[in-house]
């Protein structure tokens, strides 16, 4: 069963979140006192998006997120989330075509893949913010994913943990697998065709029945 499969960056590939939401949470206390959820609001969200909604016509502000934002993903680490990479070899092995679909930024994945080169050879394409005339939750993100993988969207299963992400995964037309490590696996379950804590239990078997 030829199938290819598209994978968001932060939360499940890596398991960033808890540093960003670090330091947007202290951002939203800065700027949004009385947002006590901000960090989580934007999740999944471009750094474009962000500025668009909460620091439209805040020049300086935004400048100072940018060198702030810039500064502290030069120092962080990437974990791996649990079985991602045994999981990918398993897809390489049984020739599934696969792409990083994120909305982070060529300037961030520059210090992802000095911190990650190994990431080039895990997938097979990785897309970026600049690669979409449109961001999640609009679904051109994981369209352009399976143009990528010269695959059809209803064969291709997404890997998302933001809803924004999982919402842009679905109206792409594409099987959608919810990881569980950013939001409750409980708010996951109706939006998703699977939820899974992280790819350790996860089979190759278990993904293509999710195409029957």
């Amino acid at each position: 069963m030829e199938i290819a499969a598209l994978f968001d960056l932060d939360g499940v590939v890596f398991d960033t979140e808890p540093q960003y939401t670090h330091l947007w949470g202290a951002i939203g206390r800065e700027y949004y006192p009385d947002i006590p959820d901000f960090a989580h609001l934007i999740k999944g969200q471009t750094l474009v998006q962000i500025f668009d909604k909460w620091f439209a016509n805040r020049a300086e502000d935004q400048r100072a997120i940018t060198a702030r934002l810039d500064a502290f993903e030069a120092q962080m680490t990437y974990p791996w989330i649990a079985g991602v990479e045994d999981f990918l070899a398993t897809l390489r092995r049984n020739g599934v075509p696969t792409a990083v679909v994120t909305s982070s930024n060529r300037a961030k994945m520059a210090n992802v893949l000095r911190e990650r080169p190994e990431l080039r050879t895990l997938f097979d394409h990785i897309l970026m913010a600049e690669d979409f005339a449109h961001s999640k939750p609009h679904p051109d993100c994981y369209l352009r994913g399976a143009a990528a993988t010269a695959t059809r969207p209803a064969r291709c299963v997404v890997f998302e943990d933001s809803f924004a992400g999982v919402r842009a995964g679905r109206d792409a037309g594409c099987v959608v697998v919810g990881l569980a490590t950013t939001n409750p696996r409980e708010s996951l379950v109706p939006l998703c065709d699977m939820v899974a804590d992280d790819f350790a239990g996860l089979t190759l078997e278990s993904i293509t029945n999710l195409f029957q």
